[in-house]
């Protein structure tokens, strides 16, 4: 395979073709050896800030589950593994670096310096993508001494977990209060069902029962303490475990932990399109919009849209199995990202961004910063522009290790993805309108299995061989 060769997708809007390849061309510019401050593949992917290059645990994370697309132009796992080298004797793992030095970087506001806790599903993501068992086998110890250290450092009396609010980076979320972050709650619980799964990989029943254990017990307690019946959300709590009726994005974290029964997550999922709440134009701000202290300009966390978030949500929606939703607001955000990017207004800068206006097109803004938002945001927004477009928008989802290939399609149009690396397999599968009616033209190096699901009317899941072959929906 040549350099730049990158998975090629079609999809019936141009637009969205567009802004994805060139998502990969300037990612290139944001590889960056720290020593030198050259462009390097060897190097991290970082977003440079005045000359300094601040590795961050949350973007490092996230940009895994879109570099994991690049059919191995780029490393995913690179910034994730500077982390690990970095873990000190007692298990800590700092949210910030200085690349340059490799010293942490810590504030008053959040003086351990503790990030979301999400390492295990970027590994077990990374695995699904790779096929690499070795590799779990090897972190697979330094995340445990990461979860010890949380638990150590953090745990309280009541099962729940105590840091400051800014360690989700939700800088100015108006979240004084908060002792028990509900986000922070929720990711150590998805931390640990990973891990759980993780230790299924590995075979391990014991580690995979000591965290599904761990998860099932921060569960029990987020739901009777945090989730509010009357308004349908999960709370952060203050130092005396009272629930602060703020509603933040916070609160949809939950989602991603699968903490909610399916009438929780019904109201939940609700507030997604109640226009009082988070129904916003685009999805989905950041603050409640029934909130005092809401912004239409952004103004950071008080209403701003970030890509970031609104990645947690979808994948949070397709645990629970509500692709429709999750590819409707999908396609939203993309056209606000879009237009960000070529603005109506020619008198504005286009450019993709940090953070969006939650009720129009454009940019937020920030009173007291006017370097917010920051422009050509990249290791967030490939999160919409690449995977999110893969995953939901066209709707594949791919596991290398199970040989499986999953297409959910809501209707049928023309799309799908060519030349997709699956480790040393390059896949193609299109949808097309001929003159026998719709039919899913596929290629590919050696045998996998394709499940598809239109509408929720018609799923099958059939071996496909090595080489072409084509099938007519209409046949299914």
């Amino acid at each position: 395979m040549n350099k730049r060769d990158f998975p090629k997708i079609h999809f019936y809007d141009q637009d969205f073709v567009d802004i994805y390849d060139k998502t990969w061309s300037w990612i290139s510019n944001y590889w960056i050896d720290p020593k030198n401050g050259s462009q390097s593949t060897d190097g991290y992917f970082v977003y440079p800030q005045n000359d300094t290059y601040i590795l961050d645990q949350q973007e490092s994370i996230f940009s895994s589950f879109f570099l994991v697309y690049s059919n191995r132009n780029y490393p995913a796992n690179q910034n994730i593994d500077f982390f690990y080298d970095r873990q000190e004797e007692n298990g800590a793992i700092r949210s910030k670096y200085d690349a340059k030095t490799r010293n942490p970087i810590v504030d008053a506001s959040n003086p351990e310096g503790v990030g979301l806790p999400l390492f295990a599903w970027a590994e077990f993501n990374l695995y699904h993508k790779s096929a690499n068992k070795r590799r779990i086998r090897e972190v697979m110890p330094t995340l445990q001494k990461y979860m010890e250290w949380l638990e150590n450092t953090f745990k309280q009396d009541n099962g729940l977990y105590a840091v400051p609010a800014t360690a989700s980076g939700m800088f100015n979320s108006p979240r004084q209060n908060a002792c028990y972050p509900v986000d922070f709650n929720a990711a150590v619980a998805i931390n640990a069902s990973y891990m759980s799964a993780l230790g299924d990989i590995l075979n391990d029943k014991d580690l995979s029962f000591q965290y599904k254990r761990m998860y099932f017990s921060l569960k029990t307690r987020i739901n009777s303490l945090m989730w509010n019946n009357e308004t349908g959300f999960y709370h952060d709590l203050d130092k005396d475990g009272n629930q602060l009726p703020l509603k933040t994005i916070a609160g949809f974290w939950p989602l991603m932990a699968e903490i909610p029964n399916a009438d929780k997550a019904s109201a939940l999922i609700a507030h997604l399109s109640n226009p009082a709440t988070f129904g916003s134009e685009h999805p989905f701000p950041t603050l409640s919009l029934d909130s005092p202290e809401f912004c239409e300009n952004g103004e950071g966390f008080l209403g701003s849209v970030y890509p970031l978030f609104n990645f947690m949500i979808i994948k949070g929606l397709e645990k629970y199995q509500r692709y429709d939703l999750a590819r409707e607001c999908a396609i939203r955000h993309l056209y606000f990202v879009l237009e960000g990017l070529f603005p109506s207004d020619e008198k504005k800068k286009g450019d993709v961004w940090e953070a969006y206006l939650p009720c129009k097109e454009g940019k937020a803004t920030m009173e007291s910063n006017p370097d917010f938002p920051r422009p050509h945001y990249l290791p967030a927004i490939g999160l919409s522009t690449i995977a999110v477009m893969i995953e939901n928008v066209i709707g594949l989802s791919i596991s290398l290790p199970r040989k499986t290939v999953d297409w959910i399609i809501p209707n049928l149009e023309i799309m799908g993805i060519e030349k997709l690396s699956l480790k040393r397999n390059l896949i193609t599968i299109l949808s097309n309108k001929s003159s026998r009616g719709w039919e899913i033209q596929m290629e590919s190096e050696k045998l996998y299995y394709f499940t598809i699901n239109i509408l929720d009317q018609k799923k099958k899941t059939l071996p496909i061989p090595s080489g072409k072959c084509s099938m007519l929906i209409d046949k299914l």
